[in-house]
Protein backbone atom coordinates (compact mmCIF):
# COMPACT_ATOMS: atom_id res chain seq x y z
CA UNK A 1 0.00 0.00 0.00
CA UNK A 2 1.39 3.76 -1.09
CA UNK A 3 0.02 6.56 -1.53
CA UNK A 4 -3.15 5.84 -0.37
CA UNK A 5 -3.95 3.62 -3.55
CA UNK A 6 -3.43 0.05 -3.36
CA UNK A 7 -4.01 -2.17 -5.83
CA UNK A 8 -4.61 -6.32 -5.32
CA UNK A 9 -1.04 -8.44 -6.33
CA UNK A 10 -3.66 -11.41 -6.32
CA UNK A 11 -6.17 -9.12 -9.00
CA UNK A 12 -3.12 -7.74 -11.02
CA UNK A 13 -1.94 -11.27 -11.74
CA UNK A 14 -5.41 -12.72 -12.41
CA UNK A 15 -5.80 -9.95 -15.33
CA UNK A 16 -2.66 -10.87 -16.26
CA UNK A 17 -3.25 -14.23 -17.06
CA UNK A 18 -6.26 -13.49 -18.96
CA UNK A 19 -4.90 -11.14 -21.06
CA UNK A 20 -2.17 -13.44 -21.93
CA UNK A 21 -4.63 -15.97 -23.21
CA UNK A 22 -5.79 -14.25 -26.89
CA UNK A 23 -7.98 -11.79 -25.40
CA UNK A 24 -9.83 -10.56 -28.10
CA UNK A 25 -11.03 -13.76 -28.30
CA UNK A 26 -15.18 -13.82 -27.03
CA UNK A 27 -16.66 -17.16 -26.40
CA UNK A 28 -20.72 -17.38 -27.17
CA UNK A 29 -21.16 -16.28 -23.66
CA UNK A 30 -19.92 -13.00 -24.07
CA UNK A 31 -16.74 -13.72 -22.03
CA UNK A 32 -12.98 -13.02 -22.37
CA UNK A 33 -11.48 -16.70 -23.91
CA UNK A 34 -9.16 -18.32 -21.30
CA UNK A 35 -11.35 -16.44 -18.41
CA UNK A 36 -12.24 -18.81 -15.65
CA UNK A 37 -13.55 -16.90 -12.37
CA UNK A 38 -12.99 -19.94 -10.25
CA UNK A 39 -9.60 -18.41 -10.74
CA UNK A 40 -9.51 -15.68 -9.39
CA UNK A 41 -8.88 -13.74 -6.13
CA UNK A 42 -7.64 -17.47 -4.83
CA UNK A 43 -7.37 -18.47 -1.34
CA UNK A 44 -3.79 -19.01 -1.01
CA UNK A 45 -2.75 -15.38 -2.69
CA UNK A 46 -5.41 -13.53 -0.74
CA UNK A 47 -3.49 -15.50 2.56
CA UNK A 48 -0.22 -14.46 1.75
CA UNK A 49 -1.40 -10.72 0.89
CA UNK A 50 -3.23 -10.75 4.47
CA UNK A 51 -0.50 -12.54 6.48
CA UNK A 52 1.80 -9.65 5.12
CA UNK A 53 -0.32 -6.56 6.33
CA UNK A 54 1.31 -5.12 9.58
CA UNK A 55 -2.42 -5.46 11.42
CA UNK A 56 -2.23 -8.84 11.41
CA UNK A 57 1.38 -9.38 12.15
CA UNK A 58 0.78 -6.93 15.35
CA UNK A 59 -2.20 -8.84 16.24
CA UNK A 60 -0.84 -11.96 16.37
CA UNK A 61 1.71 -11.05 18.12
CA UNK A 62 -0.22 -9.53 20.68
CA UNK A 63 -2.07 -12.69 20.97
CA UNK A 64 1.45 -14.54 21.19
CA UNK A 65 2.84 -11.78 24.20
CA UNK A 66 -0.51 -11.53 25.91
CA UNK A 67 0.46 -15.19 28.01
CA UNK A 68 3.63 -13.50 29.08
CA UNK A 69 2.00 -9.81 30.42
CA UNK A 70 -0.26 -12.23 32.24
CA UNK A 71 2.65 -14.27 34.05
CA UNK A 72 4.66 -10.91 34.20
CA UNK A 73 1.87 -9.67 36.41
CA UNK A 74 1.14 -12.53 38.79
CA UNK A 75 4.97 -12.47 39.69
CA UNK A 76 5.19 -8.79 40.52
CA UNK A 77 1.87 -9.47 42.12
CA UNK A 78 1.14 -12.28 45.11
CA UNK A 79 -0.38 -15.43 44.07
CA UNK A 80 -0.92 -18.63 45.44
CA UNK A 81 -0.22 -21.35 43.57
CA UNK A 82 -1.85 -24.30 46.65
CA UNK A 83 -5.01 -22.33 46.80
CA UNK A 84 -8.28 -24.32 45.99
CA UNK A 85 -10.99 -22.24 46.29
CA UNK A 86 -11.46 -18.59 44.80
CA UNK A 87 -12.48 -17.29 41.41
CA UNK A 88 -10.34 -17.64 37.74
CA UNK A 89 -7.97 -14.72 39.04
CA UNK A 90 -7.27 -16.76 42.12
CA UNK A 91 -7.06 -20.00 40.47
CA UNK A 92 -5.04 -19.04 37.84
CA UNK A 93 -1.71 -19.88 39.06
CA UNK A 94 -3.11 -23.50 40.35
CA UNK A 95 -1.94 -24.91 37.28
CA UNK A 96 -1.11 -24.75 33.30
CA UNK A 97 -4.96 -25.77 33.13
CA UNK A 98 -6.04 -22.89 35.38
CA UNK A 99 -3.79 -20.62 33.54
CA UNK A 100 -5.08 -21.34 30.01
CA UNK A 101 -8.75 -20.85 31.61
CA UNK A 102 -7.62 -17.39 33.13
CA UNK A 103 -6.33 -15.99 30.02
CA UNK A 104 -9.73 -17.31 28.03
CA UNK A 105 -11.77 -15.48 30.75
CA UNK A 106 -9.81 -11.98 30.97
CA UNK A 107 -9.53 -11.69 27.17
CA UNK A 108 -13.13 -12.81 26.21
CA UNK A 109 -14.77 -9.53 27.23
CA UNK A 110 -12.83 -7.33 24.55
CA UNK A 111 -9.76 -8.23 22.98
CA UNK A 112 -11.57 -11.93 21.07
CA UNK A 113 -14.93 -9.86 19.88
CA UNK A 114 -12.38 -7.29 18.34
CA UNK A 115 -9.82 -10.10 16.87
CA UNK A 116 -12.79 -11.79 15.47
CA UNK A 117 -14.37 -7.99 14.10
CA UNK A 118 -10.98 -6.77 13.07
CA UNK A 119 -10.41 -9.41 10.43
CA UNK A 120 -13.74 -9.22 9.27
CA UNK A 121 -14.90 -5.92 9.51
CA UNK A 122 -11.74 -4.68 7.66
CA UNK A 123 -11.76 -6.96 5.22
CA UNK A 124 -14.27 -5.31 2.27
CA UNK A 125 -14.00 -1.90 3.69
CA UNK A 126 -10.33 -1.77 3.38
CA UNK A 127 -10.63 -2.25 -0.30
CA UNK A 128 -13.06 0.86 -0.83
CA UNK A 129 -11.02 3.02 1.41
CA UNK A 130 -8.10 1.49 -0.44
CA UNK A 131 -9.96 2.82 -4.34
CA UNK A 132 -8.86 -1.25 -5.52
CA UNK A 133 -12.81 -2.56 -4.82
CA UNK A 134 -13.97 -1.88 -8.09
CA UNK A 135 -10.77 -2.70 -9.99
CA UNK A 136 -11.28 -6.16 -8.08
CA UNK A 137 -14.57 -6.46 -9.67
CA UNK A 138 -13.64 -5.44 -13.06
CA UNK A 139 -10.93 -8.17 -13.62
CA UNK A 140 -13.73 -9.66 -13.18
CA UNK A 141 -14.05 -11.76 -10.06
CA UNK A 142 -17.75 -12.23 -9.30
CA UNK A 143 -19.04 -10.53 -6.14
CA UNK A 144 -20.45 -13.10 -4.63
CA UNK A 145 -16.91 -14.98 -4.96
CA UNK A 146 -15.29 -11.60 -3.69
CA UNK A 147 -17.17 -11.65 -0.28
CA UNK A 148 -16.70 -15.61 0.08
CA UNK A 149 -12.96 -15.33 -0.32
CA UNK A 150 -12.26 -12.60 1.97
CA UNK A 151 -14.85 -14.12 4.50
CA UNK A 152 -13.19 -17.48 4.76
CA UNK A 153 -9.41 -15.59 4.81
CA UNK A 154 -11.20 -14.35 7.48
CA UNK A 155 -12.54 -16.81 9.77
CA UNK A 156 -8.77 -18.76 9.16
CA UNK A 157 -7.02 -16.05 10.45
CA UNK A 158 -9.39 -15.00 13.57
CA UNK A 159 -9.43 -18.98 14.06
CA UNK A 160 -5.65 -19.33 14.04
CA UNK A 161 -5.40 -16.06 16.73
CA UNK A 162 -8.33 -17.57 19.00
CA UNK A 163 -6.18 -20.99 18.99
CA UNK A 164 -3.18 -19.34 19.16
CA UNK A 165 -4.08 -17.66 22.50
CA UNK A 166 -5.05 -21.14 24.66
CA UNK A 167 -1.76 -22.95 23.42
CA UNK A 168 0.54 -20.32 24.21
CA UNK A 169 -1.28 -19.73 27.66
CA UNK A 170 -0.74 -23.46 27.94
CA UNK A 171 2.93 -23.94 26.54
CA UNK A 172 3.63 -20.65 29.27
CA UNK A 173 1.02 -21.99 31.99
CA UNK A 174 3.17 -25.41 31.62
CA UNK A 175 6.73 -23.68 32.15
CA UNK A 176 5.48 -21.68 35.00
CA UNK A 177 2.93 -23.50 36.92
CA UNK A 178 3.08 -27.43 35.82
CA UNK A 179 0.62 -29.97 34.61
CA UNK A 180 -1.59 -29.72 37.16
CA UNK A 181 -5.37 -30.75 37.97
CA UNK A 182 -7.47 -27.72 36.43
CA UNK A 183 -9.55 -26.19 39.71
CA UNK A 184 -13.33 -24.84 39.28
CA UNK A 185 -14.38 -22.17 41.50
CA UNK A 186 -16.45 -24.34 42.71
CA UNK A 187 -14.46 -26.67 44.13
CA UNK A 188 -14.21 -29.38 41.37
CA UNK A 189 -11.17 -30.82 40.60
CA UNK A 190 -10.64 -32.07 36.76
CA UNK A 191 -7.70 -34.51 35.53
CA UNK A 192 -4.85 -32.84 33.34
CA UNK A 193 -5.89 -35.18 30.92
CA UNK A 194 -9.32 -34.37 30.78
CA UNK A 195 -8.89 -30.92 31.24
CA UNK A 196 -6.71 -30.60 28.38
CA UNK A 197 -10.01 -31.84 26.73
CA UNK A 198 -12.19 -29.25 28.29
CA UNK A 199 -9.89 -26.43 27.08
CA UNK A 200 -10.25 -27.88 23.36
CA UNK A 201 -13.67 -28.06 23.56
CA UNK A 202 -13.98 -24.40 25.08
CA UNK A 203 -11.64 -22.98 22.47
CA UNK A 204 -14.37 -24.73 20.06
CA UNK A 205 -16.71 -23.47 21.54
CA UNK A 206 -15.98 -19.91 21.82
CA UNK A 207 -14.93 -19.84 17.94
CA UNK A 208 -18.01 -20.85 17.35
CA UNK A 209 -20.25 -18.20 19.77
CA UNK A 210 -18.22 -15.61 18.43
CA UNK A 211 -19.59 -16.04 14.89
CA UNK A 212 -22.07 -13.73 15.40
CA UNK A 213 -19.20 -11.19 15.63
CA UNK A 214 -18.21 -12.09 12.24
CA UNK A 215 -21.60 -11.86 10.71
CA UNK A 216 -21.81 -7.84 12.04
CA UNK A 217 -18.72 -7.10 11.24
CA UNK A 218 -19.23 -8.10 7.44
CA UNK A 219 -22.26 -6.80 6.79
CA UNK A 220 -20.69 -3.15 7.99
CA UNK A 221 -18.13 -3.42 6.22
CA UNK A 222 -20.08 -4.26 3.06
CA UNK A 223 -22.17 -1.15 3.87
CA UNK A 224 -19.27 1.26 4.77
CA UNK A 225 -15.85 2.38 3.23
CA UNK A 226 -14.20 3.07 6.48
CA UNK A 227 -12.84 0.11 7.93
CA UNK A 228 -12.68 1.91 11.79
CA UNK A 229 -16.28 2.35 11.55
CA UNK A 230 -17.20 -1.37 10.63
CA UNK A 231 -14.65 -2.76 13.33
CA UNK A 232 -15.50 -0.43 15.51
CA UNK A 233 -19.43 -0.68 15.15
CA UNK A 234 -19.11 -4.16 15.49
CA UNK A 235 -17.00 -4.27 19.15
CA UNK A 236 -19.32 -1.32 20.15
CA UNK A 237 -22.47 -3.77 19.93
CA UNK A 238 -20.72 -6.54 21.51
CA UNK A 239 -19.91 -3.88 24.84
CA UNK A 240 -23.37 -2.60 24.91
CA UNK A 241 -24.66 -6.00 24.28
CA UNK A 242 -22.65 -7.14 27.55
CA UNK A 243 -24.22 -4.31 29.43
CA UNK A 244 -27.42 -4.81 29.25
CA UNK A 245 -26.96 -8.54 29.84
CA UNK A 246 -25.63 -6.78 33.55
CA UNK A 247 -28.87 -5.67 33.88
CA UNK A 248 -31.17 -7.64 35.61
CA UNK A 249 -34.79 -6.00 35.24
CA UNK A 250 -34.39 -7.29 31.69
CA UNK A 251 -35.12 -10.71 32.98
CA UNK A 252 -35.76 -13.21 30.39
CA UNK A 253 -34.93 -10.58 27.82
CA UNK A 254 -31.23 -10.90 28.53
CA UNK A 255 -31.40 -14.56 26.76
CA UNK A 256 -31.92 -13.01 23.41
CA UNK A 257 -28.72 -10.96 23.63
CA UNK A 258 -25.93 -12.14 21.36
CA UNK A 259 -23.28 -12.44 24.15
CA UNK A 260 -25.60 -13.85 26.92
CA UNK A 261 -23.64 -17.32 26.48
CA UNK A 262 -20.44 -15.81 26.01
CA UNK A 263 -18.88 -17.16 29.00
CA UNK A 264 -20.61 -20.46 28.84
CA UNK A 265 -17.87 -23.03 28.15
CA UNK A 266 -16.82 -22.25 31.64
CA UNK A 267 -19.33 -25.30 32.01
CA UNK A 268 -17.07 -27.60 30.48
CA UNK A 269 -14.13 -26.83 33.42
CA UNK A 270 -16.37 -29.21 35.54
CA UNK A 271 -16.72 -33.09 36.70
CA UNK A 272 -20.25 -32.93 35.77
CA UNK A 273 -21.23 -30.85 32.75
CA UNK A 274 -24.18 -28.74 32.11
CA UNK A 275 -24.44 -28.74 28.13
CA UNK A 276 -27.54 -26.83 28.15
CA UNK A 277 -26.21 -23.30 28.24
CA UNK A 278 -23.95 -24.21 25.80
CA UNK A 279 -26.33 -25.74 23.55
CA UNK A 280 -27.98 -22.42 23.67
CA UNK A 281 -24.64 -20.33 23.17
CA UNK A 282 -24.38 -22.06 19.92
CA UNK A 283 -27.74 -21.82 18.60
CA UNK A 284 -27.87 -18.52 19.42
CA UNK A 285 -24.72 -17.58 17.18
CA UNK A 286 -25.81 -19.79 14.75
CA UNK A 287 -28.93 -17.75 13.83
CA UNK A 288 -27.14 -14.71 14.76
CA UNK A 289 -24.44 -14.83 12.59
CA UNK A 290 -26.50 -16.36 9.50
CA UNK A 291 -28.36 -13.56 9.75
CA UNK A 292 -25.77 -10.98 9.30
CA UNK A 293 -24.27 -13.49 6.74
CA UNK A 294 -27.23 -13.24 4.35
CA UNK A 295 -27.76 -9.64 5.23
CA UNK A 296 -23.98 -8.95 4.35
CA UNK A 297 -24.17 -11.07 1.15
CA UNK A 298 -27.46 -8.99 -0.07
CA UNK A 299 -26.76 -5.83 0.97
CA UNK A 300 -23.43 -6.25 -1.06
CA UNK A 301 -24.63 -8.20 -4.05
CA UNK A 302 -26.62 -4.90 -4.69
CA UNK A 303 -24.58 -2.13 -3.82
CA UNK A 304 -23.07 0.08 -5.93
CA UNK A 305 -19.40 0.53 -5.71
CA UNK A 306 -17.39 3.50 -6.41
CA UNK A 307 -14.75 3.18 -5.16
Amino acid sequence: MHGGVHTDPAALTELTDVASHEPTEVGPDGAVAGYRADRTLRLGVELKRQLRRRRTQLLLGFVAVLPFVLVLAFELGQSSPNRRSGGFVDLATASAPNFVVLALFVSGTFLLPMIVALFFGDTIASESSWSSLKYLLAIPVPRHRVLRQKAIVSGILSVAALVLLPLVSLLVGLIWYGAGDAISPTGDAVPFGKSLVAIGLSTVYVIAQLAWVAGLALLLSVSTDAPLGAVGGAVLVAILSQILDQITALAGLRNYLPTHYSFSWIDLISTDIDWTNIASGLFSAAVYGTVFLVLAGRRFATKDVTS
